[in-house]
């Protein structure tokens, strides 16, 4: 079974209800073995790619991961781009904005982390936390230097989002390509796993009561993300809506959607004047001496 790009991807301008969106579906794998195997030749292909791409030097590459808790970005990261040189990729996680980064616009904490050219950059969690977790806690919205009824006022909303789809414009323009996935997990998965965190004590450390209180806000959390996706995913920074339910098939599919977007850029490595030859000729020669 090939994995199609189009088949996750958000339309740009479509209204999304995500309730029509699945969060599993059959699995590109037949066994665990296969599963391994495939991840394996993404993982080498990714690391070819990526070893292209960081000696063509043209453009650079934003993965954005968003998700509720325990869907799977922290393995996404681990296992899809395990075969990445860590020269050519950086990793960050933005929690709970600092007080000096709170003096500032919604953007300008992450965008001090965009990736120069030539490199990978990825984002567990971005600055679309300032249009989901701000818009379901309205009390972060006030910390944030705005007045009492802003949460209310839906013009708030439409300004981050045309703020958030200016400055991707503005990437795009500039070399950098975004990718944008929304780890599509259900509810009863979610519960599931929170469940293996508490059982298994290997797994404790990743539990947090606090995720559990977020689970009360499931249905508010739901239509943030429906509104913002349908806001966001443009022709050129679109957004990929991943079932999640399964964290294999998950990763596989995500290894795809990487894989498709550097193969468009049509890369090449740079060539070699006639001048660089000539100079590179002359030290072999010394160096065969």
């Amino acid at each position: 079974m090939k994995i199609k790009s189009k088949d996750y991807r958000v339309r740009e301008g479509e209204k999304v209800n995500l309730r029509k969106w699945p969060t599993s579906v059959a699995p590109v794998y037949k066994s665990k073995e296969h599963y391994q195997k495939l991840l394996g030749e993404y993982i080498a292909r990714l690391s070819s790619q990526q070893q292209l791409f960081y000696a063509s030097n043209r453009y650079a590459v934003l993965l954005i991961l968003q998700a509720m808790d325990a869907a799977g970005k922290d393995g996404i990261i681990k296992h899809v781009m395990s075969g990445v040189n860590p020269q050519g990729c950086q990793v960050f996680s933005f929690k709970h904005p600092s007080p000096a980064e709170l003096q500032h616009d919604f953007l300008w904490r992450t965008t001090r982390d965009l990736p120069e050219r030539g490199r990978i950059g990825i984002f567990n969690r971005s600055y679309y936390e300032e249009v989901l977790i701000v818009r379901v806690h309205r009390e972060i919205l006030q910390s944030e230097g705005l007045s009492d009824t802003a949460h209310d006022d839906p013009k708030v909303w439409r300004d981050r989002y045309r703020s958030i789809a200016n400055l991707e414009k503005h990437l795009q323009a500039n070399g950098t390509r975004v990718i944008k996935f929304f780890l599509h997990l259900s509810k009863e998965e979610q519960r599931k796993r929170f469940l293996a965190r508490i059982d298994e004590p290997e797994k404790n450390w990743k539990f947090s009561l606090s995720d559990v209180k977020e689970r009360k806000f499931w249905k508010h959390y739901m239509k943030a993300y429906e509104e913002c996706l349908s806001a966001t995913s443009t022709s050129d920074s679109p957004w990929y809506v991943v079932p999640a339910d399964d964290k294999e098939n998950a990763r596989l599919i995500v290894s795809q959607i990487i894989l498709d977007t550097l193969d468009g850029l049509k890369l090449s490595y740079p060539r070699t004047s006639r001048k660089r030859r000539n100079e590179l000729h002359s030290i072999r020669r010394e160096l065969a001496k």
